[in-house]
């Protein structure tokens, strides 16, 4: 097996050959910016709370318990002063320079967006974008993290994020778009995600290309031409665009 630096130079190879790159990734891009991974050993997962993060990120808990559910939901979802990281820079560059086409990632973050990344398809919505229930006005996340409670419109609604929950279906919009991007990709990267979180992990079966990669394990690395086992960040800053 190759060790790191052999695999960042083929990775680099690759790179250089590619025309149309697609990133798909999800909560391993953004534990470098310190927010946390829900399936890692110091994930939400393993925090004590009195409900799984599974249930309380479901849609029937957010219509059963709301209270409980934006306690949780400003407490570890809204990480406002996370800084975008090395890979997060590296593929804004990327797609600067002409070779990355699109970032498709499960995360809600919006950290993609504030590295530069213009094309991002966010497959589980953003934290960013909060909207009142009944009118449909806009609130950004500043406002969710210092409400209180159960949020509310000026109208009286209750405000929700633009996030999907489990038992709701992605926006079509967004699967079309990335379905489109992987589809048309000539190389596509993978890293930071599990791939157990479906429909979104099912995307990946629309590539086509020759040039797989997985930046860690996950059930792809079987069918992948290149895995390489080390941290997203520190992979990719070493990569020259």
């Amino acid at each position: 097996m190759m060790d790191l630096r052999n695999q960042i130079a083929a990775l680099q190879e690759m790179i250089d050959k590619s025309r149309r790159i697609v990133f798909f990734g999800g909560a391993g891009v953004s534990t470098e910016s310190g927010i946390p991974d829900f399936r890692s050993v110091d994930g939400l997962y393993h925090q004590k709370y009195a409900y799984p993060p599974e249930t309380i990120l479901s849609h029937n808990f957010y219509e059963k318990h709301p209270e409980e559910f934006f306690r949780f939901y400003r407490d570890k979802l809204l990480k406002l002063d996370a800084e975008p990281n090395a890979a997060h820079k590296k593929l804004a560059e990327l797609e600067r320079a002409g070779k990355l086409t699109a970032v498709v990632t499960q995360n809600i973050d919006g950290l993609h967006q504030k590295a530069g990344s213009r094309t991002v398809y966010e497959l589980h919505g953003s934290v960013l974008r909060n909207y009142c229930e009944k009118c449909g006005k806009f609130y950004d996340a500043e406002f969710m993290l210092h409400s209180e409670g159960v949020p509310r419109c000026t109208c009286g609604g209750r405000i929700k994020p633009d996030v999907v929950l489990y038992e709701e279906g992605l926006d079509m919009d967004t699967v079309h778009g990335a379905v489109n991007a992987i589809s048309e990709a000539d190389m596509l990267i993978v890293g930071g995600t599990s791939l157990v979180v479906y429909p979104a992990a099912g995307l990946i079966q629309y590539y086509e290309g020759s040039r797989l990669v997985v930046i860690n394990k996950t059930d792809l690395s079987a069918m992948a031409d290149l895995t390489i086992l080390g941290a997203i960040g520190e992979v990719l800053s070493q990569i020259k665009v």
